[in-house]
């Protein structure tokens, strides 16, 4: 899946806060409306969350965002394969870390001699 990162975020996001607006989440993920406007409609269509109408104020109506059971689920595993994820890309900057240790280790006995 793409976006996982940001998809995690809104999930959260919307889960905590389901009368928050597009331009709310957009703050909060800090990518363009577009891009969150992309990610819902995907959630939508793939029955992760659900748009429900209410009334917001006195001339507007508003959604509210609702995971479903199936995006409970679905938040489950995308949640653990990003996990999986950064701490594969943990161990490898780790090993890059300690190859470069080990070259400026080496460079700085080089230049003590």
């Amino acid at each position: 899946m793409k976006n996982i990162g940001e998809t995690i975020k809104l999930l959260e996001h919307i889960q905590d806060n389901p009368e928050a607006t597009q331009r709310e989440l957009v703050a909060e993920l800090d990518v363009s409306l577009g891009k969150v406007n992309f990610l819902v409609r995907s959630l939508v269509e793939k029955g992760i969350i659900k748009l429900q109408r209410f009334k917001k104020s006195h001339n507007k109506m508003g959604y509210l965002y609702i995971i479903t059971p199936k995006g409970m689920s679905e938040k489950a595993v995308i949640t653990r394969k990003f996990l999986e994820n950064k701490i594969a890309e943990y161990d490898r900057l780790k090993e890059e870390i300690e190859k470069l240790k080990s070259v400026v280790g080496v460079a700085a006995e080089a230049e003590g001699d």
